[in-house]
């Protein structure tokens, strides 16, 4: 960043609102109109992001799609490998504005900052350019004979194009670099929109690229803008070859029938309801801890979370207690406090949402733990804890996105498995037993595309990502995500004798 946006990162505690500019064909723009990005933990404008419009979108697609047929971005995987280089080196090198921004777009606490809201992330874009480096881009096939003449056969992987890349506000730099990263790390062009909660961490990004790499311009294109026609047109515009978006499972359906009609690639990482099964034989004081903390992370807006605790009949109302009073050890409030562990909600909206389905459930007869009440100024929702809960109920379905755990009794461990089972969503999940053996089994049976066993953490950037059913399609980071913004292309030639 120059030292103008540095000084702008820290403007909430100068009293001045951040102004960020987007990134289109090489050129930061500060473009009108604009709308505002909110504290979430005061209430207060933090500042302001341009409110682009079809024409701009169109113009950054345009962009991408030059940068892609004329730059040689798509082909010389040299250059790739030193911008993404260079990308990864000017994010650290300023972390520490990155790290104050996050906290105030995103609610993020600071410790949370240390690990998957920024540094982690950080480490994405470095993987990618790491494993550029050896990554097959060829496979020799074996050679055939067709009346008396040799067919060398091999299989080449090229850059699928240009990608438009949607983001949600909970992780707005895991996603960004979850997408960026690997679809440049393959050559393909890129236009990034902005999450219209946090849009000024993600236009920070675009400063960072403009002015500390040597990334061509239009390969990258960053957009705000709270324009549903914006979004519409990233995912059916014709230059367009790849849709690759993170956010609910209702907006994805719908650009999933958008990019149908030109049958683009699309690539969704959508929501979850995840189960954390509970068995008979666990440590109760650590699955304890283990659930009351998982559901306060980012106050519980995270899509892999497990919010529905499947515990055996006989113990529910014990570890309910257990559950509960780990609760009350949950230190929430100023995210830029390093104590707290827990911070806001994104808005006002979301909390209503998670109020509104608190309340219902236990009208519908599940039991208060704990929690379930607002907390001012900004908007923090108290850790909750739900109990005896109908696993065919609203609260246990549907993604709250908010600090709730619901609690399941179960009778058996094919009883849990059903429960866990018994969602459109398959994002995730997690068991605890003091057999390995038997809680392997049991993730085996459950139909996720990620699973912790015993607390381990899958969560990295060589880890694919992503989940079964009605969480998406396609998997982020590892060597997976680097084929989901890679064509296939099969050669053939015959060999002179």
């Amino acid at each position: 960043m120059s030292q103008e946006t540095v000084a702008n990162t820290a403007t909430d505690s100068a009293g001045a609102p951040i102004a960020k500019r987007v990134l289109i064909d090489g050129e930061l723009l500060a473009l009108e109109p604009t709308f505002t990005s909110v504290n979430p933990a005061t209430g207060e404008v933090l500042g302001t992001a341009p409110d682009v419009g079809v024409e701009e979108t169109e113009r950054a697609i345009r962009a991408a799609r030059r940068a892609f047929d004329e730059s040689g971005w798509a082909t010389d995987i040299d250059m790739r490998v030193r911008c993404l280089d260079q990308l990864a080196s000017a994010l650290r090198e300023h972390a520490e504005e990155l790290r104050e921004l996050t906290i105030a777009d995103v609610g993020a606490t600071r410790m949370l900052t240390y690990g998957n809201q920024l540094d982690a992330p950080i480490g994405i874009v470095e993987y990618y350019a790491k494993i550029l480096r050896d990554h097959p881009m060829t496979e020799e096939l074996e050679s055939i004979e067709i009346r008396g003449e040799t067919h060398r056969r091999w299989v080449e992987k090229e850059a699928a194009g240009v990608v438009s890349a949607i983001v949600a506000y909970n992780y707005p730099n895991q996603l960004a670099f979850a997408k960026l990263a690997p679809a440049l790390a393959a050559g393909c062009t890129v236009v990034l929109k902005a999450a219209p909660a946090t849009p000024l961490i993600t236009l920070a990004l675009g400063e960072i690229i403009a002015e500390h790499t040597d990334i061509p311009a239009g390969v990258v294109n960053i957009l705000s803008s709270t324009s549903v026609d914006v979004g519409k047109t990233m995912t059916t515009h014709p230059e367009v070859d790849v849709v690759t978006f993170t956010g609910s499972t209702t907006v994805g359906k719908e650009i999933m029938a958008a990019a149908s009609a030109s049958l683009k690639r699309v690539f969704l990482e959508l929501g979850g309801k995840s189960a954390l099964i509970v068995c008979d034989d666990a440590d109760l004081q650590k699955a304890a801890q283990f659930a009351a903390f998982t559901i306060c992370s980012h106050a519980g807006q995270g899509c892999a979370l497990t919010t529905r605790l499947l515990v055996p009949r006989e113990l529910h109302d014990q570890l309910a207690e257990m559950v509960g009073a780990m609760l009350d050890h949950v230190t929430f409030g100023d995210p830029s406090d390093p104590k707290m562990y827990m911070g806001p909600l994104i808005s006002e909206q979301q909390r209503d949402k998670v109020d509104g389905m608190v309340q219902r459930a236990i009208t519908d007869g599940a039991r208060r733990v704990r929690g379930g009440n607002r907390v001012e100024p900004g908007f923090f929702y108290s850790p909750t804890l739900l109990a005896g809960v109908d696993p065919n109920s609203e609260i246990a379905q549907e993604e709250v996105f908010g600090p709730v755990l619901v609690m399941i009794p179960y009778d058996g461990d094919d009883d849990a498995v059903a429960i866990a089972n018994n969602s459109r969503y398959g994002l995730s999940g997690g068991v605890l037993s003091e057999n390995e053996e038997r809680a392997i089994a049991i993730g085996r049976r459950i139909r996720t595309g990620t699973f912790s066993v015993n607390g381990g953490n899958y969560f990295a950037p060589d880890v694919p990502f992503g989940g079964y059913k009605e969480s998406g399609i396609g998997r982020e980071m590892g060597r997976a995500g680097l084929e989901e913004f890679l064509e296939l292309k099969s050669f053939a030639a015959t060999v002179k004798s």
